[in-house]
């Protein structure tokens, strides 16, 4: 295994649960410091940090905060200076998603989906960019397939994950040289822990040529490639969806 990561530290926002808490483990394995950033999900934050300082004690920190909140958002860079004294990769991962049909959506669903998948991971970008170019370190966003194609029912949505895949490429050259700005659009990973419908899920697994759903280690490995071994690569947008966008 790489030495690579030993000593650095991570950021990585909403951390505590699903794809987030599957990256902070891997990165964690291979020797990273790990901020957990979380909203709500203050038990499950606990738990992690508890296992993984099991293995390496003294090597996460959490940090709360809405991210819809842009003055909270400097709390969390500065946890991980407090504490690790240098941020080498920020991930921002958390993220809101529910539908927002167009007769039905509020000026509130706008905030929270705005808010929470483009405008936190802009400010926080911001606050966290001085520590990054201190390392020469790199930012990952998750962003989403229906960035580039929209999802039926769910255009605030798809609209703030196209806004990020542009804040992807409009930060590789803002923070070029020292800051690489990379993103991950996953496809079926875990489903959404709002109901889809049978329906729904049925035909989205018909259309991806891998006739599968992927998991988080697919998400996790391809994390590890952007921030340990990609350092030539900047600005790009990485799908991970078994073939779906493609097809």
């Amino acid at each position: 295994m790489s030495d690579f990561l030993q000593g650095k530290t991570i950021v990585i926002t909403g951390a505590a649960r699903r794809v987030g808490a599957h990256v902070a483990r891997t990165l964690h394995a291979h020797g990273a410091n790990i901020v957990v950033h979380y909203r709500g999900s203050d038990g499950d934050a606990q738990t992690l940090r508890a296992d993984l300082e099991r293995a390496r004690a003294g090597s996460v920190a959490l940090a709360q905060a809405d991210l819809v909140d842009t003055a909270a958002l400097a709390h969390i860079a500065h946890t991980a200076i407090e504490r690790f004294g240098r941020i080498d990769a920020l991930i921002n991962n958390a993220s809101s998603f529910y539908p927002t049909p167009v007769a039905k959506a509020s000026e509130r669903d706008w905030d929270e989906l705005i808010g929470s998948n483009l405008k936190g991971p802009f400010f926080l970008a911001q606050a966290c960019a001085p520590h990054l170019r201190a390392s020469r370190g790199c930012i990952v966003n998750i962003v989403d397939i229906y960035g580039e194609r929209p999802l039926k029912l769910h255009p605030i949505y798809s609209m703030a994950k196209a806004g990020l895949i542009m804040m992807t490429k409009s930060l590789a050259r803002e923070l070029a040289p020292e800051v690489r700005v990379n993103a991950i659009a996953p496809g079926t990973i875990l489903w959404p822990e709002r109901e889809l419908g049978d329906e729904l899920k049925t035909s989205i697994i018909e259309r991806t040529p891998q006739r599968r759903s992927g998991s988080p280690d697919d998400i996790a490995r391809t994390m590890l490639f952007l921030i340990r071994d990609a350092d030539y690569i900047t600005g790009q947008s990485y799908n991970v969806d078994g073939g779906l966008v493609g097809s």
